[in-house]
Order: C-alpha cells, then structure tokens, then sequence
C-alpha cells in the first residue's frame, strides 16, 4: 500500500483590498464593506462553481486569522462555513499564527492528508484590516514596555530596522526595494499572471467590488520614496533602540530607515488551497496542479524575528535533499524592505 500524497488541486485568493474602514475624511478601500468570513464565502462558491459536486467531499475547513476579534471574533472559520452552506460535517478550526497563518493552515491540512485522512481539505487564510485594525487584539505586551522587555519581544519594524543597521542599508536601499516590489507586482497583473488565482470579489448586486489588486503603485518612484521621511524613531526611542542595543552591543546606534512606504500594506483579502490525497480527488473529478514535497516551520530570534523564514527554507531543501537551484520560482513574503 503506497503512502498519501498532499496534492493541490486549486488555489485562488482575492485581490488585495486597502484595508482602511471609511472615515469622515477618507473613502474605506474597496473590500472595506465586506466582512472577512464574507471573502471566504465568495472563494468557496467559486470553487464550487469550477468543481461541481465538491460540497460533498470537503472534510475540514481551516483558517488562519490573526486578528480574531469583532469582525474576525466567534470562531471564523465556523462562521464562514455556516454562511457558505457547506455541509455540517465539514470540520473547522480557526488558528493564529501571526503572518504565516494562512501557510500553517495549509500545513495543518497537508498533514491531515498526510496521516491518511481521506477526503478533501480547504485551508487558508483570512485578514480584514478594515475591521480589525493591526494589533487589535490588544495583547498586554503590545503597551506594557515591562513585560515586552521580559518577553524580548519588539514590533515587526524595529527587527527590519535592526537588519539594516546590521546590514548596513541606506534608506536609498530599502526605498529601491520598494519600488522594485511594486513595478514587479504591476508588470504581473499587466502580463495576466493572476488571471486563473485572483477572484473578484463582488457586491451582493453583483456589481465588482474589486478585480485587481488595490495597494500596487505602479506609477512610484525614487523621487516619491525619498520624500517619505523615516517614520519609526519614536517607537525607538520609547525603549525599543536600548533593547536591540543590549542585544547588539557591537552597535553604536539603531538607524530608523524604514518609511511607511517600506512597510508591508494594510490590507484586506482571503486567499485558500483545495487540498487532498489522490483517490479523493478522482473521486470529486479533479486534477492535481502540484504536490508537497515537505513542509517547515521554524521560529528564530524574537527580536529580529524576520528571518526565520530562511531557516525554514533551508530545512525544507535538507527534507527533500535540492538545491536552491533546483526552484525556478520561489514565493517569499515581502514584511519590510530590509
């Protein structure tokens, strides 16, 4: 008897939304109105419209959401199953895991496959910075300097802030990243990289809300770049600059290099994997568009906590015995330009 394989048979996300709530000021971004188990729902009808009959192979539903309050509270993944009509025998559980939520999600239902049960799995992940704003949860350590100290714990910026002190890159560096990022981004919508994976989410007119991605600024330049000052010195200078300093006494100083510019957009969007083992796909009539070859999570230093990423890289090429070289195309988060 042969070993399951995790095979992937769709995947689709929404565009990316500017996740932003309306103000008396300010328009909200274009997903803003929708709720996020509603992105859910709108990616599951339509993986049901490309595979009929699927409903009744689903097994689970899993979702990684990091903001899970207000909008994002209740158990979402449950949420969104009751409001997609998908059977009550489809298990779901909702998980955080701060950025790679979503990847652990998927993860979670690769190994489900993995240890031999049967059937199909819908993983992803959820955020809405329009309803729930960044840091919402209002963890004690977010404001409580005291025990962050204890912790080790810093905000994601000040560990790209002390990369690149540590790497030494000018603000000219992180700014050309940035601009690189968004006319990459820009070249792969205009050359329909995204046609078959981006679903446009719409209203319940069935108007578009939106069909691309909202926080791409293909028109950006170094000039705009340079004039966007550093913004995070005063968090810095609150207490976070003397903790990365004591770690790094080698250091003279903390460089504040990052802009908003330079930081990853708030954002809103839901993106899911249809995941399985191979009879349970024959079964619903499908076909396998890839198979995963090895999974790796792994943490690192908490404080300049983005660079874990890499190591979980290397332990996925150490599983599967490749090269770097071998890869014709690698997805890396983009956190912050250093």
């Amino acid at each position: 008897m042969s070993l399951p394989e995790a095979l992937i048979f769709d995947a689709l996300r929404t565009p990316r939304g500017l996740g932003r709530p309306a103000s008396e000021t300010k328009p909200g971004g274009s997903l803003a109105e929708h709720p996020p188990h509603e992105l859910v729902v709108q990616l599951i009808d339509v993986l049901r419209s490309r595979h009929t009959g699927l409903s009744e192979h689903i097994k689970s539903l899993t979702l990684g959401c990091v903001g899970q309050i207000g909008a994002q509270g209740g158990h979402l993944a449950l949420v969104s199953r009751l409001a997609s009509g998908l059977p009550h025998h489809v298990s779901v559980k909702t998980l955080n895991n701060y950025c790679v939520s979503g990847l652990t999600a998927i993860n979670d239902a690769s190994k489900s496959v993995l240890a031999g049960d049967a059937g199909l799995h819908i993983a992803g992940g959820v955020e809405s910075l329009s309803s729930v704003a960044f840091l919402g949860d209002q963890a004690s350590y977010y404001s409580d300097s005291a025990l962050a100290k204890q912790l080790r714990w810093a905000p994601p910026v000040m560990g790209a802030e002390l990369i690149a002190t540590l790497q030494g890159y000018s603000k000219a560096d992180v700014d050309n990243i940035s601009l690189q990022s968004h006319i990459k981004a820009q070249a792969a919508w205009d050359k329909g990289y995204y046609d078959a994976s981006v679903v446009p989410i719409t209203h319940a007119s069935g108007e578009v809300a939106l069909s691309r991605d909202e926080l791409i600024r293909g028109n950006l330049t170094m000039d705009k770049l340079a004039s966007m000052a550093p913004a995070f010195s005063q968090q810095g200078a609150a207490g976070f600059d003397a903790m990365m300093l004591a770690e790094h006494p080698n250091l003279d100083a903390i460089e504040h290099i990052h802009s908003i510019a330079n930081c990853p957009g708030m954002a809103d969007g839901a993106a899911l994997v249809l995941v399985g083992e191979r009879a349970s796909g024959e079964q619903a009539g499908l076909t396998p568009k890839a198979r995963i070859l090895a999974m790796a999570e792994t943490a690192g230093d908490p404080i300049l906590q983005l660079t874990a990423g890499l190591d979980a890289i290397k332990e996925v090429l150490r599983k599967t015995q490749l090269s770097i070289e071998d890869f014709d195309r690698i997805e890396f988060m983009e956190a912050f330009a250093a």
